[in-house]
């Protein structure tokens, strides 16, 4: 079991003095299911990236771009959104921090 708030304020302090802006914890990784905590200072963006098989994002802090093939969608505290099969990427706009739950079979 963890606490997810502590998650997030331990993180969102590794990424503010982080080089590249971000720090990630994979804290649950059960057969094909994974949960990570990942934040992002403000600005710090996460690359075009393939997605697993099923997937989904939960903004637990402040507020992130979820881009797709040239189209952003702006996500906010409490939201929670699946994950598009194709390449996407992430930006923080101010410090934040998502939960991301991933399935890497099916």
């Amino acid at each position: 079991m963890e606490d997810i708030n502590a998650l997030v304020d331990e993180h969102l302090r590794r990424a503010l003095t982080a080089e590249h802006g971000r720090s990630a914890h994979l804290f649950l990784h059960d057969g094909p299911l994974r949960q990570s905590v990942i934040a992002l200072r403000d600005g710090t963006e996460l690359g075009e990236h393939d997605s697993p098989p099923a997937a989904s994002l939960h903004v637990l802090r402040g507020t992130v771009r979820l881009t797709e093939g040239g189209d952003e969608r702006e996500l906010t505290t409490g939201v929670v959104t699946e994950l598009p099969r194709t390449k996407h990427g992430l930006r923080a706009d101010g410090h934040a921090a998502v939960l991301l739950t991933a399935v890497t079979a099916v």
